[in-house]
Parts: structure tokens; C-alpha cells; sequence
């Protein structure tokens, strides 16, 4: 055998070692390229919230956001930038839109679909969006993400997306997790500061209220699954339990009630409120309380005591809203606790903070200016 051929027997098996060798990090992780197509050198290990261990990129630089409320957490997190899809919601174009973090980011309807809204995902779409991650809310089962994971070959990390209310820690969970992943741990503390300092304000403000001098109040108008009259209410409406306030559908005792008509007009609370998401609906809760006789006996429509509120679930719960909600709330039940409280410009001054751009007057545009207002009856 020639030296020429031994010499390039030998250059050949370095260049082999090299590449096996350059294909690891110094965290034993394998670098190259991901589902998604991003090059990436490590690889975290992470616990989602149905106990499932998910590898994923460390830092991913393209994810999808599947299921009701999920690019919301992403946009609170300033990672919206990196998705590469979305779901059918993002895309529509309609007369009334209540989610601060798609007014704020009209950019969205541009992307390509990945399935249609409430985590109803096309695999195919997904794949050909190249994400590095999925970010799933509302998962039934743990047999559901690994199901899309098999299906897509991407990473499925689920969360809990839970709310302001009885489910906050679930929400902080899910806040936590996806700062995890996307390398944004110190936002996701900021945005959980600042939900535990808006709702410990709250309550500081009513919290000598006594017991016989608070104004028993009623929500109506709340949408679940879609928008709803005004018998639709929710027993445990945070804005109302972050002032104190005496909410009289609060005996019943559950997240979300259909009140008997008879009910309300046995309750006759001293002020009521309308979430705006009636408005969709035809007649709405105002309609309702406008023409209908027995709504008309009450002693808050005799004395124009009806209030407009910005909607609570609209694809699933609005957190700034809520805060927003329950501020403008107290300077109508509480004016002296809340004297220094302007509802829109706090309003604005929450959404720039969470979702990067003060869009109060827009979103009341298309509810016909009559959010923080005393609503005609």
C-alpha cells in the first residue's frame, strides 16, 4: 500500500472522530437540528403539568402555542417573536375582539394555521411550521400530548392554565414553566409580582370596609363557552373578591351559575354590572334589562346604578382585565378607597406592562365605548 493511501486512510478516520466528537456539548446534549430546524447546543429537561418529562431545546428559538389562552402567556412573556404559527382564532377578523395581547399584536393574523382554536391541531400544519416546542393548554390527558408529540416528532410541553381566582397557583405554574423553557424566568417572577401586588392593593384599599356598610352588587352578562344574558354570572368573580365586595350570587358557591330570573329580583342588589361580552349575543344582558319588565322592578335600574365592565373569558380568562375590571369596580362601589383611580388610563397602564401597548380605547371602541361607564336602562 502506498504512503499516499495510508495517509489518506488516516485523514479520513480524523475527520470522522471530529464529527462524532463536534456532535456533542460539553453537557453530553447532541447538537444539530431540531424538529423545528433551529441549531441548538443544549437541551433542558423539564416537568410539564400533567408530571410528563419533556426534553426541549434550551432557549428554543421557534415554538407554537396550541389551546385557549396559551399565546396570551407567551405575549406576557415577551417571547412572542418566536412563534411560527398559530390557531384559527389568531386569524379572524370580527366586529369585537376583547384579548388585549392579539389587539397589541396585530401581527398574528399574518402566521400560518396550525389547527383550529381550543387546541383542536392540525399535526400536518404543525410540522410544516417547524417549531421547536409545542405549548399545549387545556390537555385532557397525558395520552393526548404524548399523542401529538409521536405525531409531530415535537417536544409537548402541557400546562395548567388556570386563573386569578382559586386556580392562581396552577396559573403561576404555567407562567413559570414556559419562562423556563423560553429562558425567560426573571419576566415570568415580574409578571407573578406584579399580579400578587395589583391584588394585595386591592385588598388593602377595602379591606376596613365593614360588613354592614358594603353595597350588594351582581354580574351579569359573563360569557362561558360563548357570551351569555344576564343571568349568567360567576358565583366566585375575582374583581369582586379582590375588593371585598358583596356579591349576592356568591352563596351559590360555584365558578359559573345560570341564576333563576326570580332569583336576581329576590336578591335586588343596590348596583349591578354588565360584562360586555353580551354584546355578541342577541338579546343581551343590556337588552335584557332594557325591555324586560321584571329587570325593570329592580331597585339599580330604577336608580341607573348599571355599570359596563370589560369582558372576563374571551378564549378563556383576561387577566389584565380582571386587575382593570376590579379597579374600576372599586371606584364605584368604594369612591373614597378608590379616589385616585382614573379606570382607563389604569386599564392601560396594566396592559402596557403585561402585553406591551395601551389598548383600552381600542377594545372599547368596538363595545361601543361602554366599558367603565353607568349604562341607559
Amino acid at each position: 500500500m502506498s504512503k499516499k493511501i495510508v495517509l489518506l486512510s488516516v485523514l479520513l478516520v480524523l475527520m470522522a472522530l471530529t464529527a462524532i466528537f463536534a456532535g456533542c456539548t460539553s453537557d453530553g446534549s447532541t447538537a444539530g437540528e431540531t424538529p423545528g430546524g433551529s441549531t441548538v447546543s443544549e437541551t433542558v429537561t423539564i416537568t410539564d403539568a400533567l408530571g410528563r418529562e419533556v426534553t426541549v431545546p434550551k432557549n428554543p428559538e421557534s415554538v407554537v402555542c396550541s389551546g385557549s389562552g396559551c399565546l396570551r402567556y407567551l405575549t406576557y412573556l415577551q417571547a412572542e417573536d418566536k412563534i411560527v404559527g398559530v390557531d384559527d382564532i389568531e386569524t379572524e377578523e370580527t366586529k369585537f375582539d376583547a384579548r388585549p395581547y392579539a389587539l397589541a399584536n396585530p401581527q398574528f393574523r399574518e402566521y400560518p394555521l396550525i389547527g383550529e382554536f381550543r387546541g383542536a391541531d392540525d399535526p400536518e400544519k404543525i410540522i410544516a411550521c417547524n417549531p421547536d416546542v409545542i405549548f399545549k393548554t387545556y390537555v385532557t390527558s397525558a395520552s393526548d400530548a404524548d399523542e401529538l408529540q409521536d405525531k409531530t416528532g415535537i417536544p409537548v410541553v402541557a400546562l395548567n392554565y388556570g386563573d386569578l381566582g382559586v386556580n392562581r397557583a396552577d396559573m403561576y405554574q404555567a407562567l413559570t414553566l414556559m419562562g423556563e423553557v423560553m429562558g425567560k424566568e426573571d419576566r415570568a417572577k415580574d409578571i407573578i409580582g406584579f399580579f400578587n401586588s395589583s391584588i394585595a392593593d386591592l385588598n388593602a384599599r377595602t379591606e376596613s370596609v365593614a360588613e354592614d356598610a358594603k353595597i350588594s352588587t351582581y354580574i351579569g352578562g359573563i360569557a362561558y363557552r360563548g357570551p351569555h344574558g344576564f343571568q349568567s354570572t360567576e358565583p366566585s368573580y375575582p374583581p369582586f373578591m379582590f375588593v371585598d365586595a358583596y356579591n349576592v350570587a356568591g352563596e351559590m358557591g360555584t365558578e359559573h351559575a345560570d341564576v333563576a330570573k326570580e332569583k336576581i329580583i329576590e336578591w335586588n342588589p343596590d348596583v349591578l354590572f354588565v360584562d360586555l361580552s353580551t354584546l355578541q349575543t342577541t338579546p343581551s344582558a343590556i337588552d335584557e334589562l332594557q325591555t324586560d319588565e321584571s329587570y325593570q322592578t329592580l331597585d339599580a335600574v330604577k336608580s341607573d346604578e348599571v355599570y359596563g365592565v370589560l369582558p372576563y373569558n374571551w378564549y378563556t380568562s383576561n387577566h389584565g382585565s380582571v386587575i382593570a375590571d376590579a379597579y374600576y369596580i372599586g371606584t364605584i362601589l368604594y369612591p373614597e378607597q378608590f379616589s385616585d383611580i382614573d379606570p382607563a388610563a389604569k386599564a392601560d397602564e396594566i396592559y402596557t406592562f403585561l402585553v406591551g401597548e395601551p389598548v383600552f380605547d381600542e377594545m372599547n371602541i368596538a363595545f361601543n365605548n361602554t366599558a367603565f361607564t353607568r349604562i341607559a336602562v
